[in-house]
C-alpha cells in the first residue's frame, strides 16, 4: 500500500516514469516495484497497448526508438540488449560508450545471476495452480472455448504441473534450509558485521561438512523442477497451436508461460552450476544481507573480454570507447586487457580546463595511516574546520559506509553549531534527491559513497571543496575481485592499483566542471606520499597546484584559494 501510494503521488506530475524521480527504500519497496515495472518480463508491447492503450511512458519511449536516428541508452539497456541477442533495442550498427570505463561492469552486470529463495517462491506462485496463477489462467482462458477432449488433456497436464509445483515448493524450501545451515557453520566464530557476509563456493568448499546435505537437496528439487519445466514447454506449445487455430484468449498465456519457462531453466541451470558443475570462468558465492538474513545465490562471469570482443567489436561495423578516465599512469593497456581491445585504435586528448589555476591539490602529510586508531578523529576535526572554512560547499567521498556514517555521526552537531547542513548517503533519500538538497542549499556538506565517486555534476559554487578520504582500493575478498585477482601473475599492480587509479580520477572529476569552476581538492590519505604507488594516483591526475602539508593548515589555505 506504502508504495502503492508513492506511485499514486509520482504519477501526478510524472510522465516520464522514470525509476530514478521515486524514492523507493529498502529491499520490500522495491521487490513490488519489480512487480509493477516495465522491466517485469511479463511486460510486452501488445499487452501494454491493450491494457493502456499507449499511454504506458515505456510503450511510448519503445515506439519512439523504432523511428528514431540517434538513440541515447544507458550501459544496462545496451548490455541487456546484446545479452539477448538484440532483441531490446532497434538494430544499429554505429556505438558510442561514453563513461567506457564502465563497459567491464556493465557486462559483468548483465551477465550475472543472483537467486532467492523469496524469488523462487514468486516464480512458483506466478505458476499457480488449477485455480491461479498463469496456469490456472490457461484453463479460464480455454474453457468453453476448445473441445472437451483438448480441455481435458490441458486440464490433465495443467493438475501434473500443480502437483510438481506443490512438491518443488516443499524441496525448495528444503534447499534453502540446508544451505542456510551450511553457511551458519562456515560463519561460526566470525564477528557480525553491518555489511553482508559473502561466502565463495570454491572446491574446497565442496568438500566441506554440510555440504552433501546441500547437494542432496537441490538433486531433489532440481529433478522435480526439470520435470516442471518439461511439462511447462508442452503446455505453451499446446497452447500455442490452440492459439493458431483462432484461441485468441489464450495470447497472454503463451508470453506468461514463454517468460516463466525461461527463468526457471534459468535457475536449474545456474543453480545446478553452482552446486553440482561450475564452470570453470564464473566465480559462485553466497550473500546473506545483514538486514533480515535473506540469503542470496549469485553467479557472475570472472572475465568479459570475450564476450565483449564477441558481441560489440566483431559484430558492430563501428563502435567508439569514450571517457575521461580510460587511462592509468598515462596508458590505455589495462582497458585493452579488460575488454580484448587489443585492435582498437586510441587517441588520448588533453583537458579543455587550466586546472593549475582552477584546481588546489592538498594532500595532507601528518594524517594517521588510513586503519591507525588515532585517523577518525583526525578526520572528523579536519573535517568540521574545513568546512566551516569553505561555508560548507564539500563533497567527501568514503570508501566504506560504515565509516560514512561513523562520520556523519561525529561532524553534523559541531557543523549544525555553524548552521551547515550534513547530508548523508544511506538507506533514506535517493542519490538523485540528496543531490538536489545539496545543490539547492547554501551552506551543505554532502558525505558519499561508491555512486558519489562519479557521474556527479554538480559545477559552479555549489561545490568548491572536495575530500577524498581514503584511496578507493576494491575489498580484496569480494568474491568477484577475489577470483578476477587469481588471472593476474601480479594481482595489486596489474588489476586492484590500476582499478583503483580509474577510481580515484573519477573522483577527483568531480570538482571541475566548467572553465569558470574553481575549487580545492584534499586527499586525507598519506600512502600517496609514503608507499611506492602513491606516485602513480598523483601523476594520472591533470596537472594541478599541488601543496603538500599539515592538517592544521588545511582549512586556511582552502579559504585562501577560494578568495574568502
Amino acid at each position: 500500500m506504502r508504495v502503492l501510494a508513492k506511485v499514486l503521488v509520482w504519477l501526478l506530475d510524472n510522465t516520464s516514469g522514470d525509476r530514478t524521480e521515486i524514492n523507493l527504500t529498502g529491499p520490500s519497496e522495491r521487490d513490488v516495484w519489480a512487480h509493477m515495472s516495465a522491466e517485469d518480463d511479463a511486460c510486452t508491447s501488445e499487452t501494454c497497448l491493450e491494457r493502456t492503450g499507449g499511454a504506458c511512458p515505456f510503450f511510448r519511449a519503445k515506439q519512439a526508438s523504432l523511428n528514431a536516428h540517434l538513440l541515447i541508452v544507458n550501459h544496462a539497456l545496451l548490455l541487456t540488449d546484446v545479452a539477448v541477442g538484440n532483441r531490446v533495442l532497434p538494430e544499429y550498427e554505429h556505438v558510442i560508450v561514453d563513461e567506457g570505463h564502465h563497459l567491464e561492469a556493465a557486462t559483468t552486470d548483465a551477465l550475472s545471476f543472483r537467486l532467492t529463495k523469496f524469488d523462487m517462491e514468486r516464480l512458483i506462485r506466478e505458476a499457480g495452480g488449477s485455480s491461479s496463477g498463469i496456469l490456472g489462467h490457461s484453463l479460464a482462458a480455454t474453457r468453453n472455448q476448445i473441445r472437451p477432449s483438448d480441455f481435458a488433456l490441458l486440464n490433465q497436464k495443467v493438475e501434473r504441473a500443480t502437483d510438481l509445483i506443490f512438491r518443488l515448493q516443499e524441496q525448495t524450501r528444503l534447499f534453502f534450509d540446508a544451505l542456510a545451515e551450511f553457511v551458519a557453520f562456515q560463519r561460526e566464530g566470525q564477528p557480525t558485521s553491518s555489511y553482508s557476509y559473502q561466502e565463495r563456493i570454491l572446491p574446497s568448499t565442496r568438500t566441506q561438512p554440510g555440504w552433501d546435505a546441500v547437494e542432496i537437496a537441490w538433486g531433489a528439487a532440481s529433478e522435480t523442477l526439470a520435470l516442471l519445466i518439461a511439462i511447462l514447454g508442452e503446455i505453451q506449445k499446446g497452447a500455442a497451436e490452440l492459439f493458431s487455430d483462432g484461441v485468441e484468449s489464450l495470447e497472454d498465456v503463451i508470453s506468461n508461460l514463454g517468460n516463466l519457462y525461461r527463468r526457471l531453466t534459468e535457475a536449474e541451470s545456474m543453480v545446478g552450476s553452482m552446486i553440482f558443475d561450475p564452470a570453470a570462468d564464473y566465480v559462485y558465492w553466497v550473500e546473506v544481507n545483514p538486514n533480515n538474513n535473506r540469503m542470496a545465490l549469485n553467479a557472475a562471469p570472472i572475465r568479459v573480454g570475450t564476450l565483449v570482443e564477441k558481441y560489440l567489436w566483431h559484430e558492430k561495423r563501428c563502435v567508439i570507447l569514450t571517457s575521461a578516465t580510460l587511462t592509468t599512469h598515462g596508458e590505455f593497456g589495462y582497458v585493452r586487457n579488460t575488454l580484448s581491445a587489443d585492435e582498437a585504435d586510441e587517441l588520448a586528448l588533453g583537458s579543455p580546463f587550466d586546472y593549475e589555476g582552477a584546481a588546489l591539490l592538498y594532500i595532507a602529510n601528518d594524517i594517521a595511516e588510513p586503519n591507525a586508531p588515532d585517523y577518525q578523529r583526525q578526520l572528523d576535526r579536519t573535517l568540521v574546520q574545513l568546512c566551516k572554512a569553505s561555508g560548507g560547499r564539500t563533497l567527501v567521498l568514503f570508501t566504506s559506509y560504515a565509516q560514512l556514517k561513523r562520520t556523519s555521526k561525529n561532524i553534523s552537531g559541531p557543523l549544525a553549531q555553524s548552521d551547515i547542513t550534513v547530508y548523508e548517503q544511506g538507506e533514506g533519500a535517493s542519490p538523485n534527491a540528496l543531490l538536489e538538497s545539496f545543490k539547492s542549499s547554501e551552506r551543505a556538506v554532502l558525505l558519499g559513497t561508491r555512486s558519489f565517486w562519479e557521474g556527479v555534476d554538480i559545477p559552479g559554487e555549489a561545490l568548491s571543496v572536495l575530500v577524498i578520504v581514503k584511496l578507493p582500493f576494491a575489498v580484496p575478498s569480494d568474491p568477484l575481485v577475489a577470483a578476477r585477482s587469481e588471472t593476474f601473475e601480479d594481482p595489486f599492480n596489474e588489476y586492484h592499483l590500476p582499478e583503483a587509479i580509474l577510481r580515484f580520477r573519477q573522483g577527483f572529476g568531480r570538482l571541475i566542471r566548467t572553465q569558470s569552476d574553481r575549487g580545492v581538492v584534499a586527499i586525507l590519505d598519506r600512502r600517496v606520499l609514503t608507499k611506492a604507488y602513491g606516485r602513480m594516483f598523483i601523476e594520472s591526475l591533470p596537472q594541478c597546484t599541488l601543496r603538500v602539508g599539515a592538517l592544521a593548515e588545511l582549512p586556511s589555505a582552502t579559504a585562501k584559494w577560494l578568495g574568502i
